[in-house]
């Protein structure tokens, strides 16, 4: 019981972290056997926090994460171009309409750019479904596109 306590009072302490992975699902990283999975970790317990993507040549990327308005379709997210409008790469990923279906509008939907010490920007986006009648934990969904041509499903 003691142990339990502890435990709970430094996780309380450190905050919220949660590992993330990306899979590429088109782009040039297609090409690679196996194509690469890319660790990512995020932190903060509320409505924002950190983003950190590993990529396998040691290039870190990192940058911030906060909960915004999913931005209308065809429409720019703010501080974006409308060159990165994301929509396409959630249905991409999700499939034709997803995210029609279920990111336009949703209440917990976040934002992040993410920039490499070498170079490599990501996009990302999340959005969590709101938990269900069952109590079952709730799903967080995501997307991201980088520099170089890759579009990745991102989940935990």
């Amino acid at each position: 019981m003691t142990l339990a306590l502890a435990l709970l009072a430094a996780s309380m302490m450190l905050g919220c972290v949660a590992a993330m992975h990306l899979y590429p699902v088109q782009g040039p990283l297609i090409a690679q056997t196996p194509a690469p999975v890319l660790p990512a970790r995020v932190t903060g317990p509320f409505n924002s926090g950190t983003f950190t993507i590993y990529l396998p040549d040691g290039e870190v990327c990192y940058g911030n994460w906060a909960v915004a308005h999913t931005p209308p379709v065809g429409a720019a997210a703010p501080g974006r171009s409308p060159a990165n409008d994301m929509s396409a790469a959630w249905d991409t990923v999700y499939g034709q309409g997803f995210y029609i279906a279920h990111v336009l509008g949703a209440k917990l939907y976040a934002q992040a750019t993410v920039t490499g010490d070498r170079g490599t920007v990501f996009n990302v986006e999340m959005y969590r479904a709101n938990p269900n009648a069952t109590n079952e934990a709730p799903v967080i969904k995501g997307v991201a596109t980088d520099n170089k041509g890759n579009i990745y499903k991102v989940a935990n």
